[in-house]
This record gives structure tokens, C-alpha cells and sequence, in this order.
């Protein structure tokens, strides 16, 4: 049987050109400041320096006191406590709270010595001799932050592996750490092939189409930590092919190939990628539409994909397979969190059992939610991708999905 018509699911696919690569090693680390990391992965472990917070801190604006003292106070019967000064911002305090004394403290000031407990400003009303009712009981620790509470001194705090997000930066900020180790972004070859395939910035003749799958490829790896590399277009000649792909290999931690992924006689995808080293190809053909046409490898530790020519195919096959693979090579180990729409879908859309299908569809708001408007075009058609906004998945399972179904719409954002 021919190697391409053993079509795999996309799941089966995936799991099995991933198991073929290491899980980190191989990886470059880089110093870098942190103010500059967001969505690099953490290639250190982080403990903290200090507690934090550093000392304990008031959570509203009121008086510092001890919660004993408030004990069984309300409106009609309330705690009498004399006022001893006010804690200062952005300093500690000397004051001593004794049995029967309260201090001014503001959201976000220190607590001083002998309080356990701040009660609210709302709660209290002054009267004269400088003394202040409590309305209300306090527990002990009632409206403070303790020292330590977020994050104690030697604490593990980040793990290698881990993304970091805009509140990773904040944390590693507050820990006063300025510097950040991080793994290097995967550098990704991209070779787009055709003979009738000219630059973008040319002029098509008859027969010609402009370049569109390395730069929209381009774009997806970059938004996705790896590093564009790009190696031109190549003409359907099977050694001109294998000499750049052996060049990209030779420098790249991903090799993408655009077009000839198929089986007819200017298809030779394959053939380079076997030739590329071992253990070559494997899977050739998605149980998918569209895509069906791709190719998995791995040449000598290095993974290698050969995507469809057509740019609807090649960006649904490179989002469910090189999307996971840059996280692989970025040394990211948490799992992928994949967000869906749930929309009510507007018309019929039909598909074959056994495959998976992924049908473009723009999303409208509705009162009664969301809408998903399936955007029907072949799969050469990039404004196809372009009108919609995600894509709906039609498991193996199922013939079609009726018009009023509720589907889930993975967004291309």
C-alpha cells in the first residue's frame, strides 16, 4: 500500500512526531532583562529572595489595633480606643499599640508593633479627646496582609518550562529580579516550493501566483516564540529541494517545506525529507480536510514538516502540528490551553465520517449570544481564512452539523 494513503488522525499524528523529538534537550539558553520576557520560557528555577510582602501591610484605610479590644463592639455598644499617632507611607513605624491605643495606618502601610488587626474607616467615628468608636468586632488578622502571606523567604516561585505571562513578569519584578534566563526561540526554516510561485514583491505572469504561505507561516511562528528563518522559493527540482533543505537543516531547529507534500510526480516533499536522514518520514497523510496531503519527520533529532501548497491547508495543518512542536522546542512543559467559542451555528455544514473537518467561520453577536457563519471557500483561497474569525472542528465521527447546533469555534486570536 502506498505510504500516503495510510492516513493518520491528527491526534495520532501529533503525538507521534512529538515523541520522536526530546523534551528539552539540545536547548540554548539566553540571559535577557525580564522587563523584556513576556511569553519567553523560564529556563531557571526561581526561589524568592525575601517574604513578601517584607512586612505585614493594611489592606483598607483605618486604625491599626488589637482585635481583643474590639471584641463584642457594635453600633449601640462600642469599643472606646485612644489614637497614638499614624503610621507614615513608605516607612516603619516606632509606635508600640498597647491595650486600649489605635494608630492611623492607610491602605498599603506597615503594621505597627503590638496590632493584629485594622479596622475599616467606615466602621469607626471619631469623638473628642482624640479617641475613635469601633462599630465592629475584629478577628486577629482581620484586614492585614501578614509578612510572608504571598510568597515566603526560599520559596520555589517559577520552575524551568514555565511561560511567562504579564503577571510572571510583575512577580519576578516584585522579587526585584531584573534578569531572566530563557530558552532561545527555535529557529524554524521556511522553504516555500512551486515553479509557477514568484516573490510577493513581483509581478505575477501568466500562470503565476504570488508567495503567500512563507509569509503568512512566518507570522504564525513568530506569534508563536519561534524565529522565522527564511530560505526563498525553490522550484519543483528534486536536488535543487534536497540542497536547500540539507542547508536549512544544517542551522534550523524546525524545517518547514510549503507544497509538494502530495503524491504526483512534482511532489517531492517526501522524498527529501527520507533523504534528510534518518528516521525520515513519519506519517504522510492526515485523516483531515483540509490538509490531508501533510508530511511529519524527523531527520537526525530534527523535526521536519511538509505542509500542502494550498495557504487555507498549510495554515490549519501548521497550527494543529507546528504550533505544538514550537512549544516542544521553546521548552515549554505546561499543557496548551486551547480557548473555544461556544456559537449557535447559522447553516448546515456537511462532512465524511472518518475525517476531521475544519470549516472557517466569522463569528456575530447576537442577543441571545454568539453566532458562527461558516465561511464555505477551497482551500486555495487565503481570504478564506482572512473573512473568518476561528475555525469550527467536525469530529471523525460525524456526517455534518445541522444549522441551530451549538458548536465550539477555536479563534485564530
Amino acid at each position: 500500500m502506498p505510504e500516503f494513503l495510510r492516513l493518520v488522525s491528527p491526534g495520532e499524528a501529533l503525538a507521534k512526531w512529538l515523541s520522536a523529538i526530546p523534551q528539552s534537550s539540545g536547548l540554548r539558553i539566553e540571559e535577557i532583562e525580564t522587563v523584556s520576557a513576556l511569553d519567553r520560557i523560564l529556563a531557571e528555577e526561581v526561589a524568592s529572595p525575601h517574604p513578601l510582602p517584607p512586612f505585614a501591610r493594611s489592606t483598607v484605610d483605618g486604625y491599626a489595633v488589637r482585635a481583643e479590644d474590639t471584641f463584642g463592639a457594635s453600633p449601640s455598644a462600642p469599643s472606646y480606643l485612644r489614637i497614638i499617632g499614624e503610621v507614615a507611607m513608605g516607612s516603619v513605624s516606632t509606635l508600640q499599640v498597647s491595650g486600649g491605643e489605635a494608630t492611623v495606618v492607610h491602605t498599603g502601610g506597615a503594621i505597627p508593633s503590638g496590632a493584629n488587626a485594622v479596622v475599616m474607616l467606615e466602621d469607626t467615628q471619631d469623638v473628642p479627646g482624640g479617641e475613635i468608636e469601633v462599630h465592629r468586632a475584629l478577628g486577629i488578622g482581620k484586614n492585614i496582609i501578614g509578612e510572608g502571606e504571598d510568597v515566603k523567604q526560599g520559596e520555589v516561585v517559577l520552575e524551568p518550562g514555565h511561560r511567562l505571562r504579564p503577571q510572571e513578569i510583575g512577580g519576578l519584578m516584585a522579587l526585584g529580579k531584573l534578569q531572566v534566563s530563557v530558552f532561545a526561540r527555535p529557529r524554524v526554516a521556511i522553504l516555500s516550493t512551486g515553479d509557477e510561485v514568484v516573490p510577493a514583491e513581483a509581478e505575477p505572469g501568466p500562470g503565476q501566483v504570488r508567495d503567500v504561505n512563507s509569509h503568512s507561516l512566518a507570522a504564525l511562528v513568530r506569534r508563536s516564540g519561534g524565529e522565522p528563518v527564511g530560505f526563498g522559493i525553490i522550484p519543483d527540482h528534486p536536488e535543487t529541494l534536497y540542497a536547500e533543505a540539507r542547508r536549512a537543516h544544517s542551522s534550523a531547529d524546525l524545517v518547514v517545506i510549503t507544497a509538494g507534500s502530495s503524491a504526483s510526480a512534482r511532489d517531492n516533499t517526501a522524498a527529501v525529507v527520507r533523504r534528510l536522514g534518518s528516521p525520515g518520514v513519519l506519517v504522510h497523510g492526515l485523516a483531515i480536510k483540509p490538509g490531508k496531503p501533510a508530511i511529519l519527520g524527523v531527520a537526525e533529532g530534527i523535526p521536519v514538516i511538509g505542509l500542502p501548497g494550498n495557504p487555507v491547508s498549510a495554515m490549519v495543518v501548521a497550527g494543529l502540528m507546528v504550533v505544538p512542536m514550537l512549544r516542544r522546542l521553546s521548552g515549554e512543559k505546561r499543557p496548551s490551553l486551547v480557548a473555544t467559542v461556544s456559537a449557535r451555528l447559522a447553516a448546515n455544514i456537511p462532512s465524511e465520517a472518518g475525517r476531521e473537518d475544519y470549516v472557517p467561520a466569522r463569528l456575530e453577536a447576537s442577543p441571545q449570544g454568539w453566532i458562527a457563519d461558516p465561511v464555505f471557500g477551497k482551500s486555495n483561497l487565503i481570504f478564506t481564512l482572512v473573512r473568518a474569525d476561528g475555525l469550527i472542528r467536525i469530529p471523525p465521527q460525524a456526517t455534518g452539523l445541522q444549522a441551530g447546533s451549538m458548536v465550539n469555534v477555536i479563534p485564530f486570536d
